[in-house]
């Protein structure tokens, strides 16, 4: 099968590691007592190597259950600090700690108070792409995978801030029916820019073809558009966090019958555990540019000098992480299905 333009790109960068890189990875995290968790949108090389790929969910419930003394964090900054949350005790590293957020920036602890300031008596809730500081002014965090059960479990009279991602959010005013959801003007460049030109051109050349769509997608309202309009089978369409498309991928394998071509609209590092999950099936990026700079700052490179230096350490301050950890505890509690349909 044919790689994207984007992987090629990233094993022209990145040359595949040889077995001694392997052998020495796998020898310092025994060496440390470190867990490798790596987010889907990590290069094929360090979702290889890792202990554990999942989405942001799955891997903050390894990060708050796990019983190595280090976590090393194979994704972006947020990722690693909401381990630390969870984890107060134990030593988080990042491979690069440059490995930022576009999302996580479009929102500071300031503006949010502010804004809980026009709302008051509104419960917050954040998205997981967002920093500590962030965190610790949150009633209850979420992710892709339960954000609707999430504000579903708020009462229904009361006033929901719902941040920073204005693509997630709108599809959660959709799910749910609720009015008195307010939206933050957040989004991550990368789904963004992943648009309804696109998705319809690729739906229009491959009619048979499923569609994955991740909620911060900028095509998110598109998909659902063509469904409604018959442009796509409405059964085709399938709104999910990156866990929820492994769900379906697996879903897919396990049937006689299904899809054998797959549209997917999210980051490409996706392409390799669906490819995995399901390789009977053709998956393809709506987008092959979606490519997020942050997550591909995680090198195989950066990764060994982590575990031999102990280096780029994820700390937060103790009263922000204490503020921060119940609304991080109680996502984890909400939501084990791992999807969105």
């Amino acid at each position: 099968m044919a790689a994207t333009a984007a992987s090629q790109g990233a094993h022209a960068s990145h040359p595949e590691p040889d077995r001694a890189w392997r052998q020495e990875v796998r020898e310092l995290a025994r060496q440390r007592d470190a867990i490798l968790l790596a987010h889907n949108y990590q290069v094929p090389e360090i979702q290889d190597i890792a202990d554990h790929v999942g989405d942001s969910l799955a891997l903050s419930r390894i990060a708050a259950d796990c019983a190595a003394r280090t976590i090393v964090f194979c994704g972006v900054h947020f990722m690693a600090e909401t381990a630390k949350i969870l984890a107060p005790d134990k030593t988080v590293l990042i491979p690069d700690a440059r490995a930022g957020c576009s999302l996580a920036d479009s929102i500071d602890a300031e503006q949010l108070r502010a804004w809980k300031a026009e709302y008051p008596g509104a419960a917050v809730v954040s998205y997981v792409n967002t920093t500590a500081e962030v965190k610790a002014e949150t009633d209850i965090c979420c992710t892709s995978s339960n954000a609707i059960e999430v504000v579903n479990s708020i009462p229904p009279e009361q006033e929901v801030l719902f941040l920073p991602d204005q693509f997630l959010g709108a599809h959660v005013r959709r799910a749910t029916g609720r009015a008195n959801l307010h939206v933050w003007a957040g989004e991550c460049h990368v789904h963004a820019g992943i648009n309804g030109s696109q998705l319809a051109a690729q739906a229009a050349a491959a009619p048979e073809a499923e569609l994955y769509i991740h909620p911060e997608c900028g095509c998110a309202t598109s998909a659902l558009y063509l469904a409604g309009e018959g442009a796509v089978p409405a059964d085709r369409v399938r709104i999910l966090s990156t866990g929820g498309m492994l769900a379906a991928a697996r879903a897919t394998a396990a049937r006689a019958t299904g899809a054998r071509e797959v549209l997917v609209a999210t980051e490409v590092g996706m392409l390799h555990q669906l490819r995995r999950a399901a390789p009977g099936v053709e998956f393809r990026a709506v987008n092959d540019r979606a490519s997020c700079r942050y997550m591909k700052m995680i090198t195989p490179a950066a990764l060994l000098r982590a575990l031999r230096e102990g280096v780029e350490e994820v700390t937060v301050p103790t009263d922000i992480a204490q503020r921060a950890r119940g609304a991080v505890q109680r996502m984890i509690k909400i939501g084990q299905s791992g999807g969105v349909e």
